[in-house]
């Protein structure tokens, strides 16, 4: 989402969502905020200790290891994965001399055949959503949390595999004194599992819930993530009694009122989005249409954990139009498109030329049209011979300054990275 106090607000929210704390929530279980890019939940066996995810670094996690030799002797004996995730797995290696089983679930739906062909793109774009080559003032906030270890020369992943992978829906064990059920709960990612501890009375939802607006879609691509599921798995967790709900990334929420109040708003701010979104779809609305008209109802917009600062409610419309319909929006115009060099070349050619295109990519620049200055520049970019080696270097100077203003009003971090980050790229051109 675009505004003009942007960067304000990702300071702010910076400065006060992953507070370095380790906090404890009752005599067995605390969790760790702030001491990685995502949380650590410490739960105290009869005779070890059992953590739910680990950090994102090896150093970061050994950090962590010599805090819980402070707190109590008992050595880590098992730890339990929510997902998959790198960010939840990285510090693994740092309890390698004394974990004996690492507890996982298979996901729910297989990753598409040959999706490896395509990781280098993947990769490249994973680097610009998360902004690894950018400076901390660039970046701001990785947001989710503090920035990943790898990223700041703060430790390495250091991966260890599940010893038990679990291809169930719902597993219940006492581990080690303690009783757990965990459960499938397909959403952010298709692993995804949520761990109910009833003797404590706590919920450990993985990254179903965290406190902004999530990524219901990453804008460095992946398969769609199935929206109605995740409002589905959303209400499971609302079915236990919990009066704690630990989180992936930021902040617990405690007290079984606050919990109802703050996961029912964000299930049905999801939900919102969904139905809207498909009632589009069904009037026969375009992607960008549709995008355009979709917005959070007031109730939902103002609420402090359904800010825009890490997915965007546009970009999850979108994902979830081309989930439901995929690219083609029913306008027998787009078919079969003009190649892209092409209709850039006769655009240009119907505004009066090259000089015609820049002038008017000058004149957006000086009125703060900043995204349409951005889409001119392409015009240039993708004309081919037709525009000049001097055009193409003015235009990659105008785009660059197009995005990093962009930049400067986008809420979301994983926005304002991948702004920065081509901006970066154009200027190296």
């Amino acid at each position: 989402m675009l505004s003009n106090d942007a960067e304000a607000r990702l300071k702010e929210f910076n400065d006060t969502a992953f507070p370095k704390e380790m906090i404890t929530i009752t005599d067995r279980v605390r969790i760790a905020v702030g001491w990685g890019h995502s949380n650590c939940i410490i739960v105290e066996g009869d005779t070890s200790l059992i953590l739910i995810d680990t950090l994102d670094s090896d150093a970061r996690a050994a950090r962590l290891k010599d805090e819980l030799s402070r707190l109590t002797d008992k050595p880590v004996k098992t730890i339990i994965f929510t997902h998959g995730h790198p960010d939840h797995r990285g510090g693994c290696g740092a309890f390698r001399d004394t974990v004996e089983e690492i507890i996982a679930f298979a996901p729910k739906k297989a990753v598409l055949k040959g999706t490896e062909r395509i990781n280098p793109i993947l990769n490249k774009r994973t680097f610009r959503q998360f902004g690894y080559g950018l400076s901390d003032e660039e970046l701001i906030t990785q947001g989710l949390g503090i920035r990943e270890g790898h990223a700041i020369g703060d430790g390495v992943y250091s991966f260890l595999p599940p010893t038990t992978l679990y291809t169930e829906d719902s597993v219940k064990r006492t581990i080690d004194g303690v009783a757990f059920e965990m459960v499938s709960a397909v959403g952010e990612t298709d692993d995804q599992i949520f761990l109910w501890l009833p003797e404590e009375q706590i919920m450990c939802c993985g990254d179903n819930y965290y406190g902004c607006w999530p990524n219901l879609y990453a804008i460095r691509g992946g398969q769609y993530r199935d929206i109605a599921a995740w409002v589905d798995s959303l209400e499971h967790i609302m079915s236990y009694p919990a009066e704690a709900l630990l989180p992936g990334h930021m902040l617990p929420v405690l007290g079984h009122d606050r919990i109802t109040e703050v996961l029912g708003n964000f299930k049905e701010a999801i939900r919102c989005i969904l139905d809207e979104t498909l009632a589009c779809i069904s009037q026969g609305l375009s992607q960008d249409e549709t995008a355009a008209r979709v917005v959070l109802p007031e109730t939902y917009r103002c609420l402090p954990y359904l800010q825009e600062y890490y997915g965007t409610v546009q970009w999850s419309v979108r994902a979830i139009y081309q989930g439901y319909v995929g690219w083609f929006d029913g306008n027998p115009s787009n078919l079969n498109r003009t190649a892209p060099e092409k209709y850039s070349r006769n655009l240009i050619k119907l505004a009066g030329g090259e000089q015609a295109i820049s002038a008017a990519v000058k004149t957006a620049l000086e009125e703060s049209e900043f995204q349409w200055a951005s889409e001119l520049c392409d015009l240039l970019l993708g004309a081919g011979e037709t525009v000049s080696e001097e055009g193409k270097t003015n235009a990659r100077h105008w785009k660059a300054e197009s995005l990093r203003q962009l930049a400067r009003l986008e809420t979301s971090a994983n926005g304002r990275h991948y702004y920065l980050s081509c901006a970066k790229e154009l200027e190296k051109e």
